[in-house]
């Protein structure tokens, strides 16, 4: 028996008919099916704020001191030399990429004298972007994981994460999507206690997906010892590391540091995945450039799961584009320009660095409540500052300033023209009674 319609049901499906009364395609598309993510909101409504002396923390990108988005001077040369070479040509590259970037990003996050590369049990897959990066991965997971069946999860995600990861698997037919303890409030760190405690529970061959440096949005990293505990018990477990890669070199300011967690699990000879990002760190956030490794027990099943992946791509996005992919491979193939790139990554490390020590010292002369030594105990480009959701609220609605919902914030975007006043307004969110 069919359930009678209202008359505001009627009305809808009117408004959806064409000319010829026929029902649109699009019927059944709601303005909230499509929410947009918490960045894009926050983006909008600071966008909307009049207030003068308005600030916005909460986006991704880097920011120079002067508060735009930074080009590293070496980037910006070596793309002038590539548009100028007459033997440079644009071409479609293989579906896997630009040969010599699946190579060098490969390199970046193994070692050049990882045995992985050696034994040829690595696969590298140029992909338009981080987020690309992790959905071949998980499109890789349901064919290569469990081939006798269709493996469907489930894929443990760290509380807090990047909001968009959830969806990403979604979006490839995994909708087991749980979470691990990660980020602790009372202790502003991670808690490895409870983290233990989560993946213990996982059912066997279940994947987590782990931040080797830069975890988005807390900013705090599991340290070497964390992760050799952590590494024992995936082993023990039998559960599948997926690691994400999304700002190598920027959290410590060493493309070697900054990948150690994935030369760590690589050598306890594991299968893993890796999902990296090169638009962070060569300050290429038009061009997309992003990579997945995947690291092979066994180097018999390379073929097997190249040829899967060439499949997923032709199906995804056909060709990834070359122009940043170029300058990536220019840059970790060249000595010289590697030593310059790192020179440029260092020093916005540094800046990050002084920022996060500046605005601890200005809280403690101000007399803020609390230890704030969370603010230097992380590293990157991100910090979550503790402050709850109420005083997040506080931030913007009384001092126009704007960050995350769980209190975290692009270090980046504090400059000299705003520190002083940032530095005030988290001091009234932690003292004013709300």
């Amino acid at each position: 028996m069919s359930r009678p319609s209202s008359g505001h049901d009627e009305k809808e499906v009117n408004q959806n008919r064409d000319s010829g009364g026929h029902l649109s395609v699009f019927t059944n598309t709601h303005p909230t099916a499509a929410a947009a993510s918490l960045e894009t909101n926050l983006l909008s409504v600071f966008k909307k704020d009049t207030q003068a002396r308005k600030v916005y923390l909460a986006g991704r990108e880097y920011y120079s001191e002067e508060g735009k988005t930074f080009e590293l001077r070496l980037i910006g040369k070596i793309k002038q030399q590539l548009s100028s070479d007459p033997t440079h040509r644009p071409e479609y590259p293989s579906s896997l990429g630009l040969s010599e970037f699946t190579r060098r990003a490969t390199e970046a996050a193994l070692g050049r004298s990882s045995r992985a590369i050696v034994e040829n049990r690595a696969l590298g897959v140029q992909t338009p972007g981080f987020t690309a990066a992790v959905r071949l991965g998980a499109e890789l997971l349901r064919h290569w994981y469990d081939i006798s069946a269709a493996w469907c999860g489930p894929v443990y995600l760290s509380s807090p994460c990047d909001d968009s990861l959830a969806g990403i698997f979604q979006a490839a037919g995994i909708q087991d999507i749980r979470e691990y303890y990660y980020w602790d409030d009372k202790q502003r760190g991670v808690c490895l206690e409870k983290l233990l405690e989560d993946l213990e529970r996982a059912p066997e061959r279940s994947v987590v997906v782990l931040s080797a440096s830069a975890h988005y949005p807390t900013g705090a990293d599991l340290s070497q010892n964390q992760w050799a505990v952590i590494t024992q018990l995936l082993m023990r477990r039998r559960l599948f590391p997926f690691l994400l890669l999304p700002a190598q070199a920027l959290c410590s300011g060493d493309l070697e540091r900054d990948a150690w967690p994935v030369q760590h699990c690589a050598s306890q000879g594991m299968d893993l995945l890796c999902a990296q990002s090169f638009s962070h760190c060569f300050g290429l956030y038009g061009e997309a450039v992003g990579h997945l490794l995947c690291v092979l027990k066994q180097n018999s099943l390379l073929l097997s799961v190249q040829s899967q992946a060439d499949k997923a791509v032709r199906s995804l996005w056909a060709q990834p584009s070359v122009g940043g992919a170029h300058v990536v491979a220019t840059v970790l193939s060249n000595p010289a320009h590697l030593v310059e790139w790192k020179g440029e990554v260092r020093h916005i490390v540094e800046r990050c660095m002084l920022i996060r020590d500046i605005l601890k010292e200005k809280l403690r002369l101000l007399g803020t409540p609390g230890c704030q030594d969370h603010l230097t105990q992380q590293g990157g480009l991100y910090c979550c500052t503790g402050l709850n959701d109420q005083q997040v609220e506080f931030l913007s609605k009384r001092r126009h300033v704007y960050l995350l919902p769980g209190g975290c914030l692009n270090v980046s975007a504090i400059n000299g023209r705003n520190l002083e006043y940032v530095a005030e307004s988290i001091h009234l969110a932690l003292t004013t009674s709300l």
